[in-house]
């Protein structure tokens, strides 16, 4: 009786022993299989051995397979999770926002929105009903505010911009400070300046001015560095230290979400300081930010100590949601605001020719990058300030014996070129960091600024630039305009305004030359392109999913396009259908 017992124990255990083996074998089967899969739509890798396919397979943040549906099919396990697209879907290499300012995304959401604004008036009204909310000496921020885009001049106006008096009227007591589209002007109110101690005796900073009426006062505009002249929240109770950070915290949350509900899973941050890169890396730290972050470390007045920069440098940080590796430096303003630099005066203020930095910085700092392994990133819009910009990489080139394509050294704008310039772009590797939608945004101006010739020869010269051998990228500078990729792309490939006109047609990109741009031209200006920028096996699956195809469908088509899904490292962390 007990030798059965034994042995029915024993079988038990054996089947036991068996199925657990079997389980095991099986759950290290299915963990093995793809975390995600895509399939139907229509798949565009940008890969020159696969330029598109049918379904895609990715694990562990990586793409593990592309191919047809078959191909595909044995990475599905008990736990992938499957998007079926929709007809008509596009899937491409994860979209890079170019050339953008990730805090100054989410500031701007906490602040008065004035980008779509038609009238001075109607700022003032914004502005008003701000201060009905505001408490007593808050001060009121908005930023997107562009005077070309008024439908009628201020009045009463200096050089087309409006006088304090009117914002006065509506906020005495609260300060205001309104920042120009650009990021290169500011308007204040009186209570600002006066917190600010400007005053009609207060001189222009270097590369700024303060422009005041014919009596000499201020009138409240503040160009380029002369808006550095604004103590914003003075007079308010100060922050502490826990209250400021608490406060970064949400502007880079608020950046997060707006950047992966458009469709970017890179972001090409053009100048930030050290404090909010380790901000950012706090909260990388703890998965608070989904977007991968290539960080410019700004230089101000003066480049920084190379122990600062040799400690700044970091590579692929948590699991490659942060690189810092490269500087920027700012050359010269914005034509908006009459502050790019020109070889010629403006059209439409002979007495001006903008308002340039200081080229002595630039030569140091392009020594200190060239020396510590940094790129260097130069904001250059006028023709003089990028030809400026050229000479100074050109020397620094040779002193170092090194080559510019090895450097990929970027010229940020690159928006209005001479003629001789276009070439030395291609002849010297360096990159063209541009965005299209400046071109559709910018053109009912740019004429005035320039005259018929200058515009016309050498304004947003994208083909001009690609067909030199130059690697142009794009970007929108968000937000001094939208970070909408759809509207970016559109501006590229037709360069049509919003009343149907079109700017310089022959400089538009192909559809597929856009697309590049946006993704592994962008990869390439970062030293990123062996991660990112085509959707190959072992590269980050990093996926932005459209609801229209946006390289086939009529022109007309492709501002209906939205985003369907953002995916980083695999997982969806933006879903637009509420599937």
């Amino acid at each position: 009786m007990m030798r059965r017992v034994f042995r029915w124990l024993a079988f038990v255990v054996a089947l036991l022993v068996i199925g657990g083996a079997a389980a095991f074998y099986w759950v290290r089967v299915q963990r093995s299989r793809a975390d995600l899969v895509l399939r139907g739509g229509r798949i565009i890798t940008l890969d020159e051995s696969m330029p598109e396919a049918p379904a895609l397979a990715a694990r562990e943040g990586r793409i593990v397979a592309i191919g047809s549906a078959r191909d595909v099919e044995p990475h599905i396990g008990w736990w992938t999770r499957v998007i079926d697209l929709d007809a008509g879907a596009l899937a491409i290499p994860g979209l890079i926002e170019g050339h953008g300012h990730f805090a100054a995304l989410g500031e701007y959401q906490t602040g008065l929105d004035l980008l779509n604004a038609t009238s001075w008036d109607g700022i003032v009204a914004q502005v008003a009903a701000a201060v009905a909310r505001a408490r007593p000496g808050q001060w009121i921020v908005g930023r997107g505010w562009h005077q070309e885009k008024w439908t009628a001049v201020p009045r009463p106006s200096v050089e087309g911009f409006p006088t304090h008096a009117s914002l006065d009227a509506v906020s005495p007591d609260n300060p205001v400070v309104l920042r120009h589209a650009s990021g290169h002007a500011a308007f204040v109110n009186a209570r600002a300046m006066a917190l600010s101690d400007i005053t009609r005796s207060t001189g222009d900073p270097a590369g700024g001015q303060i422009l005041k009426d014919a009596g000499g006062d201020p009138t409240g505009l503040l160009r380029e560095t002369a808006a550095g002249l604004v103590r914003q929240g003075a007079g308010e109770p100060r922050l502490t230290d826990d209250e400021t950070a608490a406060r970064l915290r949400q502007i880079l949350v608020l950046a997060d979400r707006e950047a992966s509900a458009n469709g970017i899973t890179s972001f090409h941050d053009a100048g930030t300081s050290l404090d909010v890169i380790e901000q950012m890396k706090r909260m990388i730290d703890v998965g608070a930010l989904q977007t991968r972050l290539w960080v410019m470390l700004r230089v101000d007045d003066s480049p920084p100590p190379a122990a600062t920069l040799a400690e700044a440098k970091t590579l692929g940080y948590g699991d490659h949601h942060l690189t810092v590796r490269a500087l920027k430096y700012t050359m010269d303003g914005a034509l908006g605001s009459r502050g790019a630099w020109l070889l010629d005066p403006y059209a439409d203020a002979p007495g001006s020719v903008g308002l340039p930095r200081s080229l002595d910085v630039l030569r140091q700092t392009a020594a200190l990058a060239a020396e510590g392994g940094y790129q260097l990133a130069v904001h250059a819009i006028g023709d003089r300030a990028s030809r400026e910009v050229l000479n100074v990489f050109e020397d620094a080139f040779k002193t170092s014996g090194k080559i510019g394509r090895d450097l990929r050294w970027r010229v940020e704008h690159a928006q209005h070129l001479s003629a001789a310039d276009i070439p030395r772009f291609g002849q010297l590797g360096v990159i063209a960091s541009m965005q299209a939608v400046h071109a559709t945004s910018d053109a009912p101006f740019v004429r005035g600024r320039l005259g018929d010739a200058r515009a016309a020869g050498g304004a947003y010269v994208w083909r001009k630039l690609m067909e030199s051998g130059a690697i142009v990228t794009n970007g929108t500078d968000v937000p001094v305009e939208r970070i909408d990729p759809i509207a970016n792309y559109y501006a590229a490939v037709t360069r049509t305004l919003a009343d149907g006109t079109v700017f310089y047609g022959d400089q538009t990109m192909s559809r597929l030359d856009a697309l590049r741009a946006y993704t592994i031209r962008n990869a390439y200006a970062a030293f990123e392109d062996d991660l990112k920028g085509t959707l190959s096996p072992g590269k980050l699956a990093d996926i932005t999913v459209l609801t229209k195809d946006i390289t086939t469908v009529p022109a007309g088509e492709i501002r209906a396009a939205k985003v369907a899904y953002t995916i980083v490292g695999g997982r969806v962390v933006y879903d637009g259908g509420a599937r």
